[in-house]
């Protein structure tokens, strides 16, 4: 039986590796993926002046038809893995924004997104729908486009850095105001806390206090704001020491 629950929980742990591992993914997938987009467009319209705001959209819609936007989310999954390796870590979730940072950088992103653009440049030139100036301009200035992909990346995790310490002190002055048995200050801090974690990235100790945080609160705010908790409820309150 002792054997069983062992390999119940050896199982449960890899199915929420799994599961985080997945978030994590689609966190980047989709943050990276709108800060590349962005990037793309405002390379493009630097590159093109003189082109008014349709044409620009007409043509970056077309990039996107022709494989820009399936190819940018399997340049950073990519990316995602060979900078795991590079950073030392072969299995398992990323523990902070740091590490993702630096999967990113170590990943091979940008030129990823280097070869993308040519790649697709050249099937919607090929197609007809741009003209041979046009992919050539884009093609030759693609330093400026990667220069935004890059500066965009890197405002996106300081971002994350900030978001994260917001959460830090939030889930740090929720701790304090429960010491004090002070629910008024509890709500507000829980209330910052609820909104800052909707733009955060799935780091499992950070998402693990807050949902212990999410229990604790609404058990007392259900019980009429009564702090008398079971002993069950009280291993919550350890699980935040």
């Amino acid at each position: 039986m002792e054997m069983e629950n062992l390999e119940k929980n050896n199982n449960l742990e890899i199915e929420n590796n799994l599961e985080v591992e997945n978030e994590q993914k689609g966190f980047l997938e989709s943050t990276l993926g709108k800060t590349i987009n962005a990037a793309v467009d405002i390379g493009i319209r630097a590159l093109l002046p003189d082109f008014i705001d349709e044409q620009v959209i007409n043509i970056k819609d077309n990039l996107l038809e022709y494989g820009l936007k399936d190819g940018i989310t399997k340049t950073i999954d990519d990316a995602i893995d060979l900078g795991k390796s590079a950073i030392g870590i072969f299995k398992g979730d990323f523990e902070n924004v740091s590490q993702m940072q630096s999967a990113v950088q170590n990943g091979g992103l940008i030129d990823g997104v280097s070869d993308l653009l040519d790649v697709v440049v050249d099937k919607v030139n090929d197609a007809g729908l741009i003209s041979n100036n046009v992919a050539k301009t884009i093609k030759q200035g693609k330093d400026v486009i990667l220069s935004n992909v890059e500066s965009n990346i890197e405002n996106t995790f300081s971002k994350q850095y900030e978001a994260i310490e917001n959460v830090d002190n939030y889930i740090s002055s929720w701790k304090e105001s429960f010491e004090k048995q002070d629910f008024d200050a509890m709500e507000k801090e829980y209330q910052k806390l609820e909104e800052q974690m909707q733009d955060i990235a799935p780091i499992t100790k950070t998402i693990e206090e807050a949902k212990t945080i999410e229990v604790l609160h609404n058990l007392i705010k259900n019980n009429g704001q009564d702090f008398n908790l079971s002993n069950e409820q009280l291993e919550l309150v350890e699980k935040l020491k």
